[in-house]
């Protein structure tokens, strides 16, 4: 049973190389879901002809804008654009609910007393164990990241198969976990010449890379300096609009 993943944003905080920011999107039977929701994510959908109302669930890594950032457009055009008839659940670390809430009415001022007509969930996930999430099965891990924003990377299970995420993350001790025996690690690379805080960046994920025992592992979210190096190093490297079976 093949579960499919497709690179809607591949890019860091600041477009760089032309990039949207972070956005994955996993169809799988019954179910399709995004992992992350960066600022320019309703562009990058709607570019590939893909639409939000489709998705069932989001599932945040932190709370950072190029991560979540594209929430509020996706909501507010819910109820007002594209009149979302589906229930929606958006899963995260904690004070997702309550952090979202203030970022829609920072860029929505008014958006809070609008009542959608459809169901919208939020579930805060719990670290280092199992978390339903619409029959998906989501175990955060502590990230190395600002943190204020929670940070997590994350293992999910779904059809029978394993995606794991760093997110935003420097190494840590939870990395070989997150990507043991998974079907796809999509893992960070922010850096290629050097390393820079709260970042995966390539001399740390070489010095580190015999610990990763994943199938298969795509670097993303990738700077401009590390931008340039994509053909140049041996491992897979991630773009908008890439899509993978697993």
């Amino acid at each position: 049973m093949s579960v499919r993943v497709t690179f809607v944003g591949t890019g860091d905080a600041f477009g760089a190389g032309g990039r949207f920011q972070t956005c994955l999107l996993i169809d799988a039977p019954g179910i399709r879901f995004a992992v992350d929701f960066g600022a320019t994510s309703l562009v990058a959908l709607n570019k590939l002809g893909i639409e939000h109302n489709t998705i069932d669930a989001i599932i945040l890594t932190h709370l950072h804008g190029d991560h979540c950032g594209g929430i509020p457009f996706l909501l507010t055009d819910a109820m007002l654009g594209a009149k979302r008839d589906r229930p929606l659940t958006i899963a995260g670390p904690r004070q997702t609910e309550a952090k979202l809430q203030a970022v829609n009415e920072a860029l929505f001022p008014g958006m809070n007393v609008m009542k959608p007509k459809y169901i919208l969930d939020y579930i805060e996930m719990e670290v280092m164990q199992p978390n339903s999430v619409c029959g998906l099965t989501v175990t955060p891990y502590p990230a190395a990241h600002t943190g204020g924003t929670n940070p997590t990377s994350l293992r999910i299970e779904v059809a029978g198969k394993v995606i794991a995420y760093s997110g935003d993350s420097d190494w840590t001790k939870h990395m070989p976990n997150v990507s043991r025996e998974a079907d796809l690690f999509i893992c960070e690379c922010y850096f290629h010449g050097r390393n820079v805080p709260f970042h995966l960046n390539y001399p740390t994920l070489k010095e580190h890379w015999h610990e990763i025992a994943a199938k298969r592992v795509i670097l993303t979210h990738m700077s401009r300096e590390m931008l340039p190096h994509t053909d140049a190093v041996p491992e897979e490297c991630a773009h908008d609009g890439l899509v993978v079976e697993i």
